[in-house]
């Protein structure tokens, strides 16, 4: 397979590598520093610096790219670019294909990422120039958090003011964190979406990350990246009001708050010897109490977000460190992981200062082997992972047909029960009684109903499905969940570990549960020849376009469900349907088609 070439444009420099998707080799290295400014340099693989001529990005790349395509070897060409970009906005979830329209939308993101897209997008109009021929790709930061739930992305300010300005949480380090996860899951022989992990991105910039099953559903950088933790240079959390205390008292304007938060915090505000944690820990060693201060309040903000996200996911399967400071400090690693014995989350001492990750050993397990929850050092590797996403958009994995509509069904609250719930609700040897089939073969109606009890409120003859299953379940929408004074996540159908439980009263008993209740991930059925038509496989994740005499609507993460016993269509709950205006007093219908029709758009290139 030809290498990709992977572009990450800064300001005044560019960092590229020619690297094998596949294997994740670097084949060249290059990196260019001070491009408009005086004595730019290069440097190749581990190559002393040279200066060369480099006003801006197109002469240092238009200079330099046939020096490095030289250094591939004779015959072998490039496969494609990718480009890092730090902020993809509310548009950009997945890797994507630059033209003139994605360079505009990029270019209109700037005021989310003044100091980071500019510099990034020199580099893709660069490129773009130098290399015409070739497909460039953008992979964005944001994208993997585009997952975050509602209650994770709102600031707690006026609505209006947000929308206007687009403030939000977006989150950051996405292309690392779901690089690691991946890898643990791996480590741990267990699928990822079996897992609930915790991803430390642990270097000069710094986040945590809480993956459910696959998914990023919390993060600590926010709308910026400068929330969240302690960072080389970056103040990580801070109370609103201190920054107008300080605007007030030290007369700073807006550029003097910027640059307090951006450059003269975290670390080097802290210790006062710069951002280096290797200095900091040395220093500590001999005395310096401001480095120790450093070091503890580094340590303790960390571990304060894996105790939240704990509470946020019901439980871990496995802490992740990574990036440069996961990676290498132990030290830092023994600081986080004091108390998390409460959590099932053992360190393993000697295992923790032996532990070395890198392209040979990708994965450290540093918890002891009684721990529940395991703690695991990983090597990332971000360049392989915009590298393997370009290959896949540029061989076309991305692409889906969309030549044949997919019905449309609205699925209102339900119950699935098990054989021992149906007598403990209905009487002893109580069999379902079949009111209508359901457009999926061998499921139906019945004409049993329960009532089903919150916290708050009571929903009133809640329609049983049939046959019996393996577990008890009930699937509600938000507005549902909001009138039982549930949480309820969003999950795959037969996924309720972990989430909330209720009371469910019948004609002959009640079965309180303690857990059981979903809000159910939306999805499309479908058999295997309409996969194969369609060009996805089961479990696949796609973006679907509704069309529907009302509003047009674009739904992104849609889980695709293979089966033999499948009937092709796509379910949407209520709020869902009601949103796109598909059909109106569609409430309380159990399972009602509609004229909507799904096109799907693309499929999720990340690989399982």
């Amino acid at each position: 397979m030809n290498p990709i070439l992977v572009i990450n444009g800064g300001s005044s420099s560019i960092k590229a590598a020619a690297i094998d998707p596949e294997s994740g080799e670097q084949r060249v290295r290059m990196h260019v520093e001070r491009i408009g400014g005086e004595g730019p340099t290069v440097r190749f693989d581990d190559e002393a610096p040279s200066e060369v001529g480099a006003p801006d990005h197109e002469v240092a790349l238009r200079t330099l790219l046939p020096r490095l395509v030289e250094r591939l070897g004779e015959g072998v060409a490039l496969g494609g670019v990718g480009h890092r970009v730090v902020h993809g906005g509310e548009r950009f979830t997945a890797p994507t294909r630059i033209d003139d329209e994605v360079v505009a939308a990029i270019e209109a993101l700037t005021p989310l990422a003044p100091l980071h897209n500019p510099a990034n997008l020199a580099g893709i109009v660069a490129a773009r120039k130098v290399l015409p021929d070739l497909n460039h790709i953008a992979v964005f930061d944001t994208a993997f958090h585009a997952t975050l739930p509602n209650r994770a992305r709102h600031y707690a300010i006026d609505h209006e003011l947000a929308e206007k300005h687009g403030i939000r949480r977006y989150g950051f380090h996405g292309t690392s964190h779901a690089y690691v996860a991946k890898r643990a899951a791996e480590h741990l022989d267990t699928d990822l979406d079996q897992l609930r992990l915790i991803t430390c991105h642990l270097g000069n910039g710094a986040s945590v990350c809480a993956v459910e099953y696959g998914r990023s559903v919390e993060t600590s950088m926010g709308m910026t990246p400068v929330e969240g933790l302690v960072m080389g240079s970056r103040a990580g959390d801070i109370d609103a009001g201190v920054l107008v205390h300080l605007m007030r008292q030290e007369g700073l304007d807006a550029d003097g708050i910027d640059q307090l938060v951006n450059q003269r915090s975290g670390l080097v505000g802290l210790s006062g010897v710069g951002n280096d944690l290797r200095d900091i820990e040395e220093r500590a060693a001999e005395g310096d109490e401001r480095c120790r201060l450093a070091l503890h309040v580094f340590s303790h903000r960390v571990r304060k977000y894996i105790g939240a996200y704990m509470a946020v996911l019901g439980g871990c399967d496995a802490i992740v460190f990574t990036a440069g400071i996961g990676q290498n400090s132990a030290l830092m690693r023994h600081r986080i992981c004091q108390r998390l014995e409460v959590f099932g989350a053992v360190i393993d001492e000697d295992g923790n200062r032996l532990a070395s990750v890198g392209p040979e050993r990708r994965v450290a397990r540093i918890s002891t082997p009684t721990s529940r929850t395991h703690l695991l050092v990983v090597a990332t590797d971000e360049q392989h992972a915009i590298a393997q996403q370009t290959a896949d958009l540029v061989a076309g994995l991305d692409r889906v047909t969309q030549d044949r509509p997919i019905p449309v069904a609205i699925s209102a609250r339900h119950i699935h029960l098990t054989v021992e719930a149906v007598a403990k609700l209905f009487g002893p040897g109580h069999q379902l009684t079949p009111r209508n089939e359901l457009s999926q073969p061998g499921q139906f109606a019945c004409e049993e109903t329960l009532d089903v009890v919150g916290p708050k409120r009571t929903l009133k003859g809640v329609r049983v499905l049939g046959p019996t299953r393996p577990g008890n379940q009930i699937e509600v929408s938000r507005t549902d969940e909001f009138f039982l004074g549930l949480d309820a996540p969003v999950r795959n159908s037969g996924d309720v570990a972990g989430s909330a439980g209720c009371k469910l009263v019948g004609p002959a008993g009640e079965l309180p549960l303690e857990e059981g209740v979903i809000c159910a991930r939306r999805h499309i059925h479908m058999t295997p020849e309409d996969a194969e038509h369609y060009g996805v496989e089961d479990r696949d994740v796609v973006e679907v376009a509704i069309d529907s005499e009302g509003r047009d609507l674009v739904f992104g993460d849609v889980l695709v469900r293979v089966s033999p016993k499948y009937a092709l269509e796509m379910h949407i709950d209520t709020d869902e349907a009601n949103a796109a205006e598909l059909s109106r007093g569609a409430e309380g219908a159990l399972l009602q088609a509609t004229e909507g029709r799904a096109r799907l758009t693309r499929k999720n290139v990340e690989r399982k």
